[in-house]
């Protein structure tokens, strides 16, 4: 089995990932969304909304809609998904499903996506504003 043709485990696929997005730290995201720079989309499920609150502001898409709601070519799209050179900044609980989910809204041609380092949880650590849900 060639290189190529060797699967991929997650941990390497997230190194891959990661290491093409300008991945942003909750300090910078909350300054860029603050000044109109940055959609925030938080693609948390909703028992952890729930349970943690809200980004005041976010966009909260189901990480099983993302693509469809932020394509913007897509017949399913969101009013926020104006055009592809839209900075998105996706927001999960921890910083994981965010870096994959940054990198398949890259595909769809959305080439400033990227995500928020640590999540939802560092975004709370940094003591920025949450909503109850």
């Amino acid at each position: 089995m060639s290189a190529a043709d060797r699967p991929v485990g997650i941990d390497e696929l997230l190194e891959r990932v990661r290491s093409g997005l300008d991945r942003v730290e909750a300090l910078e995201a909350y300054a860029a969304a603050t000044a109109g720079e940055a959609l925030l989309v938080d693609i948390r499920y909703a028992a952890l909304r729930e349970r943690d609150g809200l980004i005041p502001g976010a966009l909260v898409v189901e990480r099983n809609e993302l693509e469809w709601r932020l394509d913007p070519q897509g017949s399913h799209r969101a009013p926020e998904a104006t055009g592809h050179d839209l900075r998105v900044v996706v927001v999960c609980n921890e910083g994981y499903a965010s870096s994959l989910a940054a990198a398949s809204l890259r595909q769809l041609g959305l080439h400033r996506a990227t995500d928020l380092v640590g999540g939802f949880q560092a975004w709370r650590a940094a003591g920025l504003p949450v909503s109850a849900h």
